[in-house]
């Protein structure tokens, strides 16, 4: 399986990748974001709904657990539909929500703290972990389907130097 790994300097790398995964996307790919508070996973939802052509506001869906945003990917209208289970207080919740039929062949869903609906969230296609490194980021990406192998197949990104 595919993995990748940088060094995000600032702010302006989180979004640069974030772009570079905006280009990478696949129809029912499956993102789950690992990191603390303050990690970034939201700036690089941000960047890469913004980079995929969603004009407006990003927000995180801290409070609503779930955002839903429609992008073009080659001429074909798709959902990327962000999740924020952080304030979640079970997995049952998710279950509860409705939130597994969001996670079919169609639908990209990313997914910020999956941890909190272990056990009943469908596996992801890519990990994607976060880790605060001074003024910047660490960043490994892990492929664990042969979509997320594609996905990182198709990631074209150099870390800011």
């Amino acid at each position: 399986m595919q993995h990748f790994t940088a060094h995000l300097h600032d702010e302006a790398g989180t979004a640069a990748l974030g772009t570079a995964l905006s280009r990478a996307l696949l129809p029912g790919l499956a993102i789950h974001l690992h990191g603390d508070l303050g990690a970034g996973k939201t700036a690089l939802t941000r960047a890469l709904l913004h980079a995929a052509g969603h004009v407006g506001t990003v927000k995180s869906p801290t409070y609503t657990l779930s955002e839903p945003y429609s992008i073009q990917l080659d001429s074909r209208a798709v959902s990327v539909i962000h999740f924020d289970l952080y304030r979640m207080g079970s997995p049952e919740e998710f279950l509860d929500a409705g939130f597994r039929e969001d996670f079919n062949g169609d639908n990209i869903c990313i997914v910020e703290w999956p941890e909190k609906a272990e056990g009943v969230l469908p596996p992801p296609d890519l990990n994607v972990f976060l880790t605060v490194s001074g003024h910047g980021r660490d960043v490994e990406l892990q492929a664990s389907t042969a979509l997320g192998n594609s996905c990182l197949q198709r990631l074209k990104f150099a870390p800011n130097m």
